[in-house]
């Protein structure tokens, strides 16, 4: 007779589907479509009912970068306006922040008065970052009380290290793309300066420096609108 089985429990496969998940994040190329699918499988790993990725800017300025419900964004944007909140302590000082239930919670008195209102009552963030930088916070919300349980923040703090890696690559793809890009926007548009006044090439860099500089816009600005529109950017009757 074959011993009873015990039956499976919640996280039991969270190891296999984690590794399926970097693999799965490292081919995919951009920082949208890295983060839809993070916030796809947090839904899936902890069986909370919203999440949402913010990126910091700055030291303390927070943006919604992705959201899997729109009520994400209002809870988000509470916490912008009340200047407090979980978020604002992660990307600080910790590294992650359990509420167990906003209408008791003290420490963000009206950041909590604020979700509360709008039906969530469990919180759990999460930093995401690397050992060069912070980039953010994985928000996972439920209506629920006391929904996260010591399990649930161990699979997010293991989705978050995951999740960082592949943010702060696709980010550096795009930067360089973003670069290369750049590059060949300035060339096209040096090549163009060149046959239109006969200069040579440090000659027509030198005119787009200057009036980049002059007019406070990027060089790659300057060097797109002169491709697309074969005339420099029109910054308006000087002063």
């Amino acid at each position: 007779m074959s011993a009873d089985r015990p039956p499976p429990r919640r996280h039991d496969h969270v190891a296999e589907d984690l590794a399926d998940l970097a693999i799965s994040l490292h081919d995919d190329p951009t920082v949208e479509e890295t983060v839809d699918r993070v916030l796809a499988y947090a839904l899936k790993a902890v069986s909370c009912e919203l999440a949402g990725v913010v990126f910091v800017h700055g030291r303390r300025r927070i943006e919604t970068e992705a959201v899997t419900d729109p009520l994400v964004e209002k809870l988000e944007l509470v916490q912008i306006e009340a200047g407090e909140g979980p978020n604002l302590d992660v990307i600080g000082d910790r590294y992650s922040v359990l509420v167990s239930d906003t209408r008791t919670e003290s420490r963000w008195p009206a950041w909590a008065a604020g979700v509360a209102a709008l039906g969530i009552r469990s919180m759990l963030s999460v930093r995401l970052y690397t050992s060069a930088t912070t980039i953010g916070a994985l928000n996972l919300y439920d209506r629920a009380p006391d929904r996260f349980d010591i399990d649930d923040q161990a699979i997010a703090h293991l989705l978050a290290r995951h999740a960082a890696v592949a943010l702060a690559s696709a980010r550096t793809t795009e930067n360089l793309w973003q670069a290369v890009d750049a590059r060949k926007l300035v060339g096209q548009a040096q090549g163009i300066l060149m046959e239109r006044y006969a200069l040579s090439a440090d000659q027509a860099f030198s005119v787009l420096a200057r009036y980049s500089q002059d007019h406070n816009l990027k060089l790659r600005d300057v060097a797109h609108e002169l491709v697309t529109s074969r005339q420099l950017p029109d910054v308006g009757a000087p002063d």
